[in-house]
């Protein structure tokens, strides 16, 4: 899938006139909400590796809220990173849209970060991606009644919100 930078940056505007994007200078929040993704995915690991007893709920009703805790573990961590770019989001669209817009870099930001050996700031399209899709699965796992998931995509889901909440740690470390 293509990455439509011009559709963030219109969808951006948009989300900004409608204040469900705000200019903030709270950056105290920042460690707070990577607290919050952190401890988030750590609660969804211990969540998707519970094996119930008989007396308990079903695998697959625990999988749902593993999927659930591991989207929120991502949310919380855009939060953080959107939040250092001195924005707040009112909502998950809002969010999705201003970590597509704010922290994608273009192909000159892209090739500025690897000439100054940081490289490691470089936040990919696939990010938003990972998290549009983990948005929508954490969606179904809430609200659909018959949607079944198998280990593997559990694991998908859990492993990108680990690689996207490791990204922003480590992009905002400094």
């Amino acid at each position: 899938m293509v990455f439509d930078r011009k559709g963030y940056a219109n969808l951006f505007k948009n989300a900004v006139t409608e204040n469900r994007i705000k200019k903030s200078q709270e950056s105290f929040k920042i460690k707070l909400f990577l607290d919050k993704a952190e401890n988030s995915l750590l609660i969804a690991e211990h969540t998707k590796n519970i094996q119930p007893t008989k007396d308990q709920p079903k695998k697959l009703h625990w999988n749902y809220w593993a999927i659930t805790i591991s989207y929120y573990s991502m949310l919380y961590a855009a939060k953080a990173a959107i939040l250092s770019k001195g924005y707040e989001v009112q909502d998950h669209d809002a969010t999705q849209i201003a970590l597509g817009h704010l922290l994608v870099p273009n192909e000159l930001e892209k090739e500025d970060l690897e000439i100054l050996k940081q490289a490691h700031k470089i936040f990919e399209d696939e990010y938003v991606h990972s998290f549009e899709d983990a948005k929508k699965e954490s969606h179904i796992a809430r609200y659909s009644a018959i949607k079944t998931y198998t280990e593997r995509r559990l694991e998908e889901i859990f492993d990108n919100a680990n690689e996207l909440v490791g990204k922003v740690k480590l992009m905002l470390e400094d």
